[in-house]
């Protein structure tokens, strides 16, 4: 079993080949598919925003079989993400969680936008992701009331990892458990659209 601290470190490696154009992607062969067919054994469990320019595979220097991937926009935490991380922690005996946010979200600049110029047009479903970014980012708007929208982004983006990070160290019995006895580790990261490069927060 790979702790939570070697794949950190796995995962810091891999992000930097991948910026050095150097990534390691050769497991994609069909002869490692034919290997996974039986079992698989993800050294960690990525939370990641939906967001085309932002696969976890590619930006960490990882192949087929290293990493379990859940992806929904604005990498919110909800029933279905927290079910997902419970499944790998449990069954493979993953020991990492990583929540990737990245620059510019989509998802984050929607939500700070309606909480500014509130639509009653816009679909329930993104109303849905909307709603659990908005607590993460309503103290922003009260401690700026004077704000522009693409200055306050980047503040966004941090909080709504951070909120991410917690709703899943506090929302589920069963990781609880496993952050307390099997040394399960839940990180925030923030990947740079603009440089490649994966910042990893300071969660404590």
């Amino acid at each position: 079993m790979t702790s939570a601290v070697e794949a950190l470190e796995r995962l810091r490696a891999g992000n930097q080949q991948y910026l050095a154009g150097d990534s390691a992607l050769t497991k994609t062969h069909a002869s490692s598919r034919s290997e996974l067919v039986a079992e698989q054994k993800p050294f960690a469990i990525i939370l990641g925003c939906s967001d085309s320019r932002v696969p976890a595979e590619i930006v960490f220097g990882q192949g087929l079989g290293d990493l379990f991937v859940i992806r929904v926009a604005g990498n919110i935490v909800a029933p279905s993400q927290i079910a997902s991380v419970e499944f790998a922690a449990e069954n493979f005996g993953t020991r990492l969680v990583v929540v990737l946010g990245h620059s510019n979200c989509g998802a984050v600049s929607a939500t700070l936008q309606q909480l500014v110029k509130p639509s009653q047009s816009r679909s329930p479903h993104l109303s849905s992701i909307v709603s659990r970014i908005q607590p993460s980012v309503e103290y922003l708007l009260d401690a700026n009331a004077n704000f522009d929208i693409e200055e306050m982004i980047p503040h966004a983006v941090r909080a709504n990892i951070e909120k991410s990070v917690n709703d899943l160290k506090h929302g589920s019995a069963i990781l609880e458990s496993l952050i307390a006895e099997n040394g399960l580790q839940i990180v925030g990261a923030e990947y740079c659209l603009e440089s490649g490069a994966v910042e990893f927060l300071n969660n404590d």
